[in-house]
């Protein structure tokens, strides 16, 4: 694919794009209905401008964008004025010219998401990291992309500083020195013109929240960042002007970045950003704020059911709650809309394809399926040679649509890519009428006895137990079945982990599934292992890191 001329100074993103015939194929945004205002794919096209600027014009400067718990209210006005203060200072003051790399850490603020809008306008590219990554991985990211300045909350200095990368001018905001990003916008008024980036600039470096291996730098360009929302968001979630967004995903996750920032952005909404959002304090915001449409994770919902059951929360201004992070059961969906009549719109994405590609929502929804391709995107179940394989069988997924994988400077590009497709590593099975339905990440199906067995498929069981509050199943080698399906419960308060427990789980569990699929070991833990972005870190439970009590089937005997 043939690349528009660059606006950037510091051309290291270009350079370290794949070879174009690695790339996959690159669909056009459905614009039937006209998507307002019609994205630009030629000519200049700065997204941050696009998102602040010319939505302050169509709805006006005084519309609230961003909210804190505390009561702080910024509008669109207000924004745009300190954006530009701080775009204003990166460059007259930090020298960062367009195409440098600048790192964002910090908590939740409204503060973290100018400093994300400022870069953008500046022309430079936005690599935001989560506030609870450690020295090393900060200098492994700093390391593959080149990483020249870093604005960082002041609380969130120390592991930055102690992960001493060569050459990082960090600058720090929110405190009180001289030399404090916001002292030094102070003396820097005025509008700020925004860099007449291409649409095919690169616009953000997102790492991969993966559990293993070396992290692997996603590029985005600034037409990405439109086209997950004229995608997704419009067609699917469709939010309206007067709408109040929250969630719990941190905006160093791509799925957060979009819920909280760039999705009310682009229809002229606000956000409810929130430092601490664990589920008892997402309930309690909804009830005071009266947020109308929440993003976070299965998990997350689970809890606040079992919360809504212990106090009377006033959650009856939600009216879109979107679910994504990993797979959504269908005993939680079914929870969900039993206790609150809300029906979870579910979703996969990726990192590498800046948000979700597959979901449904209102009556398209199907409990138990991740939904159908978003308009603008295709999707497909192949196998390990990238053939097509029925309708009903299980596969690989393959997906492309508006935006693609474009690793930075990296050899597994050729192993995500493949004949124009992104393979997610994710095991799914298409039914005949079209909806997709999880099955396993690729790497996460145990085979016990010649059987293969989806982890996640057990786990929906366990979950609608009601004894259960979360459950992890992996595989475990075995002498005998080469793996045997181990379980990991996190049990609800109050629930003996004991071998009654055990039997009673595993004989649930026997009266629901083919006898083969049986946890045959059964571990109670406190909790589940976690990324800092709550998915689950299933590589630690196959290494058996974590245990407290594990009971062994006693039937050893057959491979039923």
């Amino acid at each position: 694919m043939e690349l528009t001329p660059s606006a950037h100074r510091d051309t290291f993103p270009r350079d370290q794009l794949p070879p174009s015939e690695q790339w996959p194929r690159l669909l056009p945004l459905p614009l039937d209905p006209p998507v307002p205002p019609e994205p630009r794919l030629a000519g200049p096209l700065n997204c941050a401008a696009e998102l602040l600027d010319r939505t302050a014009e169509r709805f006006g400067p005084d519309r609230p964008v961003f909210r804190t718990g505390t009561g702080e209210v910024w509008s669109y006005g207000e924004l745009r004025e300190r954006v530009d203060r701080i775009a204003h200072a990166l460059t007259s003051d930090l020298g960062v010219v367009p195409g440098n790399r600048v790192l964002l850490r910090g908590p939740t603020t409204p503060w973290l998401a100018a400093c994300w809008l400022a870069v953008l306008k500046a022309g430079a590219v936005a690599v935001t990291v989560l506030a609870q990554q450690r020295p090393p991985e900060l200098a492994a990211m700093c390391e593959i992309a080149r990483v020249s300045h870093a604005l960082c909350d002041v609380r969130s200095m120390d592991d930055l500083v102690d992960a001493r990368v060569p050459g990082l001018r960090i600058t720090a905001y929110g405190g009180d020195g001289a030399d404090d990003l916001l002292r030094l916008t102070e003396a820097r008024t005025g509008p700020y013109t925004a860099v007449e980036t291409a649409p095919d600039d690169v616009a953000l470096i997102a790492f991969t929240s993966g559990t293993t291996g070396r992290p692997k730098g996603c590029m985005h360009f600034h037409r990405d960042v439109l086209a997950v929302a004229d995608t997704f968001s419009r067609q699917v979630l469709r939010p309206e002007p007067g709408d109040l967004f929250a969630g719990s995903p941190p905006l160093g996750f791509t799925f957060g970045l979009g819920g909280l920032v760039i999705f009310p952005m682009r229809a002229g909404a606000s956000a409810l950003l929130l430092e601490q959002a664990r589920p008892k304090e997402l309930l309690a915001a909804i009830a005071e704020h009266r947020v109308s449409v929440l993003f976070t994770a299965p998990t997350a919902y689970r809890v606040m059911l079992d919360e809504l059951d212990t106090r009377p929360y006033d959650i009856s201004s939600l009216r879109r709650c979107v679910s994504a992070g990993e797979n959504l059961p269908a005993a939680t969906w079914h929870s969900w809309h039993e206790r609150t009549g809300l029906r979870l719109i579910n979703g996969i994405g990726a990192t590498e394809l800046l948000h979700i590609f597959i979901s449904a929502a209102d009556e398209a929804i199907r409990p138990g399926t991740t939904g159908v391709p978003v308009p603008g995107w295709q999707a497909c179940v192949v196998d390990r040679s990238g053939a097509p394989v029925p309708d009903g069988e299980p596969g690989l997924l393959a997906v492309r649509g508006p935006v693609g994988c474009r690793y930075l400077a990296d050899p597994r590009q050729r192993e995500y890519v493949r004949d124009g497709w992104n393979l997610t590593g994710d095991t799914y099975v298409r039914e005949p009428d079209g909806y997709f339905r999880y099955v396993a990440r690729a790497d996460d199906m145990i085979i016990s006895a010649g059987y293969n067995i989806p982890g996640p498929e057990v786990e929906d069981i366990l979950l609608a137990h009601p004894d259960v509050r979360e459950a992890a199943v992996v595989g475990r080698p075995d002498e005998i079945r080469g793996q045997i399906v181990a379980a990991y419960v996190v049990l609800r308060d109050g629930v003996e982990r004991g071998e009654e427990t055990t039997r009673d789980l595993r004989e649930f569990v026997g009266a629901r599934l083919v006898p083969y699929k049986r946890p045959r070991a059964i571990v109670f833990l406190d909790a589940l292992p976690r990324t800092p972005t709550g998915k689950l870190q299933r590589f630690l439970l196959r290494g058996e890191v974590v245990g407290e009590a594990v009971s062994e089937d006693p039937v050893r005997q057959g491979l039923q």
